[in-house]
């Protein structure tokens, strides 16, 4: 094959085989991505594309709430648009059920579904609209781990949606348990959200864990939540405990018969050393004092007893005010 049979073969090839071919004019369908509600914190922003580069664009959607979602027995029938971009595919009838207002009139005109689900634009973050439909449904979001604010916004959005807080927020719903499980840390803020509400389980239930709390620490913006109500019972269950300490402590240890060894004028002694260590808690009464504190302050006292019969009367002293104080009321 000589040099002009080279060329015509290289030609050839070169505008058969590498030639560009034509695009396709028909649109790809639209993907989505199921990301958890909310999106993962963790998540970076995301990047700019290169130039020249086309980039399909994500749908977010519910991980809980999706087309395929088995949370009732009929298919969603009305997609619901979070402020974040995020979907969550819901029924109507059930969010009516529960709302007074027409889930803030977003749902009355709604229009009736002729294959795709409607969507709606509903002014809430992924995160809180999530623990709203969650609590809707009478589902857990406690997988999500929500933090404190995002239930406690959700809990004061409910009205916003013609949703009554005292009808969904029970001992026995999820988001009731969830909340509760916020009150080590948070008992002063949750117990002024259950006050305003007037969600009387959760606000007994919490009022626990402000035993240890000084009553000055409430601020004129929580007291206004709380209302006078709320706050006077707080302040009244402060108030009652330190007051049955004082009179627990007061009485001192029963003095035993006389005997050669001891007797009234010896027996004084303890009652001076009772009286001293009681004064002691009465100086400070603090409504949340354990029964263990009480028992570690008051034992030494036997110590410097060396009548056997005074040794007696005081454990049985000790014994009785540390069953009085356990049996005295811890909450509201």
């Amino acid at each position: 094959m000589d040099h002009a049979d080279w060329d015509s073969l290289f030609q050839f090839v070169s505008h058969s085989t590498l030639a560009t071919p034509e695009p396709d004019d028909k649109p790809a369908d639209l993907p989505y991505s199921q990301v958890p509600t909310p999106p993962q914190s963790q998540d970076g922003s995301p990047t700019e594309p290169d130039e020249g580069v086309e980039e399909n664009p994500l749908v977010s959607v519910s991980t809980t709430f999706y087309p395929g979602a088995q949370t009732h027995t009929f298919p969603p029938d009305v997609a619901l648009f979070s402020s974040d971009s995020v979907f969550f595919y819901t029924h109507t009838h059930i969010l009516l059920s529960a709302s007074d207002n027409g889930f803030r009139s977003l749902l009355l005109d709604c229009p009736q579904p002729s294959g795709n689900a409607p969507m709606i634009n509903v002014p809430e973050t992924s995160a809180v609209l999530n623990v709203i439909l969650h609590t809707i449904y009478g589902m857990s979001c406690a997988h999500y781990l929500p933090s404190y604010e995002v239930l406690a916004t959700a809990v004061e959005r409910l009205p916003f949606y013609g949703i009554s807080p005292m009808a969904r927020i029970l001992p026995t719903s999820p988001l009731y348990t969830l909340l509760l499980s916020h009150a080590p840390l948070r008992p002063l803020e949750l117990y002024a959200l259950a006050a305003s509400f007037e969600l009387d389980a959760l606000a007994v239930a919490v009022s626990s864990h402000l035993l240890g709390m000084h009553l000055s620490s409430i601020t004129d913006e929580l007291a206004r939540r709380m209302g006078p109500i709320y706050l006077k019972r707080l302040f009244f269950l402060h108030f009652g405990r330190s007051e049955a300490l004082k009179r627990i402590l007061l009485p001192p240890p029963h003095p035993h018969p006389p005997s050669p060894m001891c007797d009234f004028v010896e027996q004084k002694k303890l009652t001076r050393a009772w009286a001293l260590a009681s004064a002691y808690f009465a100086w400070d009464a603090r409504p949340d004092v354990s029964t263990s504190t009480m028992e570690v302050a008051l034992r030494p006292l036997q110590e410097h007893l060396s009548c056997d019969l005074c040794q007696d009367t005081l454990r049985e002293r000790i014994k009785d005010v540390i069953v009085q104080w356990s049996i005295v009321k811890r909450t509201i």
